[in-house]
This record gives C-alpha cells, sequence and structure tokens, in this order.
C-alpha cells in the first residue's frame, strides 16, 4: 500500500471529527436559545400574574374609596336631616341616606368578589415564582452543561485542526491535492474502499484490469466513477452490504481520473 493512502484515510477521519465538532460548536448559541425562551415564557407569565393582582388591588382601593365618599355624604345627610322642620323633609333625606346605603352594600359586595379573586391571583404569583425560581436553575445548569461541553469541544478541535496540518504535510502534494478537491465535491468523503471490485462509496463496478492495479501495485489511484481515492478492502474485512451513492453498475470504456504526477493505469 501506497504510505499516502493510510495517510489519508486517517486525514478523512480527522477531518469528519472537525465537522461534527464544528457543527456541535456552532449548535451552543442556538441550544442556549432554546434553554433561555424557556425561562422567558416563565417570567411573561409571572409578569401577567402580578400585572392582574395589581389591577385587582388598585379596583379595590378605588371601590374602598367610593364607599368612603358614600359614608360622607350619609353624614352630612344625617346632620341635615336632624335640621329637618316637617316629617316631609325627613323622609326625603331618609330615602336618600337609603339610597347611598343601598350603594355602599353593592359596592362592598364588589370589593368581597375582588377579595375572592385576588386569593387566586396571589396564589398563582407565588406558584410562578416558584416555578420561575425553579426553571431559571435548571436553566443555568444545562448552560453550564453546554458550555463546558462546548469548552471540552473546542479543545479537542484544536488538537485535531493541528494533527490534521501535521498529517497534511506529509502527503504528497499530488495526493493532497486531489483529496481536497473529491472531499468538496463530495460531501467530505474523499476516501473510500475498493472491495469485489466495487468502490464501496459510490457502489460502482470497476474494470476488473484497474481493480487488480489498485490491489497489487503501490500507487495511488481514484475511482473511474466517483474521482475518490482507493484503497483495497479484502473481502472478509467489507462490509455485506454497501450503501449505494448511485444504482450499481459496471465501468466498461472509462479512464482513471488519476492526475500527475500519480500515475496513470492505463
Amino acid at each position: 500500500m501506497h504510505p499516502d493512502l493510510s495517510l489519508v484515510r486517517e486525514l478523512q477521519e480527522v477531518d469528519h471529527r472537525i465537522g461534527e465538532l464544528t457543527r456541535e460548536i456552532n449548535e451552543l448559541p442556538k441550544h442556549i436559545a432554546i434553554i433561555e425562551s424557556r425561562l422567558e415564557s416563565h417570567r411573561r407569565r409571572l409578569e401577567a400574574d402580578r400585572a392582574a393582582l395589581a389591577a385587582n388591588q388598585k379596583e379595590r382601593r378605588g371601590l374602598e374609596e367610593d364607599v368612603k365618599q358614600h359614608e360622607q355624604k350619609i353624614g352630612r345627610l344625617r346632620d341635615q336631616m336632624s335640621e329637618a322642620k316637617t316629617n316631609e323633609v325627613y323622609r326625603a333625606f331618609q330615602h336618600e341616606i337609603d339610597f347611598e346605603q343601598e350603594a355602599i352594600r353593592k359596592i362592598e359586595d364588589q370589593i368581597l368578589e375582588r377579595m375572592g379573586g385576588a386569593e387566586a391571583l396571589d396564589q398563582n404569583v407565588k406558584t410562578a415564582e416558584a416555578e420561575l425560581k425553579k426553571e431559571a436553575a435548571e436553566v443555568e445548569k444545562e448552560k453550564k452543561t453546554a458550555e463546558q461541553r462546548t469548552a471540552a469541544d473546542r479543545t479537542e478541535l484544536a488538537e485535531d485542526q493541528h494533527k490534521r496540518s501535521v498529517l497534511a504535510r506529509e502527503i504528497t502534494p499530488a495526493t493532497l491535492g486531489i483529496y481536497e478537491r473529491v472531499r468538496g465535491r463530495r460531501g467530505g468523503v474523499a476516501v473510500a474502499a475498493l472491495s469485489k471490485g466495487r468502490c464501496m462509496a459510490c457502489n460502482v463496478i470497476l474494470r476488473l484490469s484497474y481493480s487488480q492495479l489498485v490491489r497489487t501495485t503501490q500507487e495511488v489511484y481514484v475511482c473511474e466513477a466517483c474521482g475518490r481515492i482507493l484503497y483495497y478492502l479484502p473481502p472478509e474485512e467489507a462490509p455485506s452490504e454497501a450503501p449505494p451513492e448511485e444504482p450499481a453498475k459496471e465501468m466498461a470504456d472509462c479512464t482513471a481520473q488519476t492526475a500527475d504526477p500519480l500515475p496513470s493505469p492505463n
């Protein structure tokens, strides 16, 4: 086996890890935003409950002020009634007092209604505060875990990037050039196994003579169909069934996609 083959296989594994780590690191802001959105929904609910309780208390204060005004009016009417000269005037004052007292009873009924509502609202606020406190602790824990994981990912990413640069320097420029070009076109997969005469990445059956060259010579060859760098994999080590990139077919008159200084199989 050409020394480059083991190196590009290792390079591809490193690149896959780099891709996974990069994606995970990039997902952190989205993950934290989702976590914090849960907390924000609890805050909004608590604010709504507090606003409802405050509105209830304001209405009660307004009603209690109305009661005071009616009581003051009754006091003035009683003072005037004590100076009444005739029964008719006296009854008129009494009628007005009765009217004010009825108004007070109605307002007091409303106050009692508001008081009953306030108990439920106050309980809602206390429940929401407790849930917010619990959710805030859970969110902070999740954020800390995510940040710790990301810090570990960044450390591992730096190590893999360093390893990649070391590997890249050890691979011959021609092989590395093919690897980089194919990796960009083939979803990050630039190296594939050749087993049982088939490229295990694109599932194409290669020409027998070409397969023999890949298997027996100490050179670097690429798949005639997909252009990936090939390495030989004995049949007993191959998976029972490779996921096809495209329908299997036999290559009859294809030209090898090698590039100088890689050897041509023809």
